[in-house]
């Protein structure tokens, strides 16, 4: 599997902070996915347009069967992660988003501001996460099995067979 793993942080884009999250959605796609699982780390700035070319190029360009965000999916000013995700999506996966943030409400009750989203985009499945490693971990561990499925679907498996 090629798994595309975007950071979405002007901190980070600019070496000024350390991207904890990336790495952190690596580590849990490896135990879940296996060792076979390549990946493509890219940091990019808080701009829809950065974010939106990024996510074309990891899916039309790379041919990648996953592409994962992390961070800009808040209510700040600078959030833009879910609008320049919507840009490229061909079909959006509502599902995804609605589950993190009601299985995240357990645990942090500002989750609701999330406005983390998914779909796809030819025959990539593409994930918002939040920004926090410990998010990413908990919201990767309830996703695993839709993104396995939704993988699988994209790439004509026929799952149910």
């Amino acid at each position: 599997m090629k798994i595309g793993r975007v950071t979405v942080s002007d901190r980070a884009s600019a070496g000024i902070y350390e991207d904890r999250s990336g790495p952190e959605i690596e580590r849990v796609l490896r135990e879940a996915f296996g060792q076979e699982a390549t990946f493509l780390a890219v940091v990019v700035p808080d701009e829809v347009e950065r974010i939106s070319a990024t996510l074309r190029q990891l899916a039309d360009g790379e041919r990648c069967d996953l592409i994962v965000t992390t961070g800009g999916t808040g209510i700040g000013e600078r959030d833009v992660t879910p609008e320049a995700t919507r840009a490229v999506l061909a079909r959006e996966l509502p599902g995804f988003g609605e589950i993190m943030r009601a299985q995240s409400f357990a645990y942090v009750r500002t989750a609701i501001l999330s406005r983390a989203t998914a779909g796809t985009r030819g025959t990539s499945l593409i994930v918002n996460l939040p920004g926090k490693p410990t998010a990413v971990a908990e919201c990767l561990e309830i996703l695993a099995p839709a993104i396995r499925e939704g993988v699988a679907h994209l790439q004509g498996i026929d799952v149910h067979s």
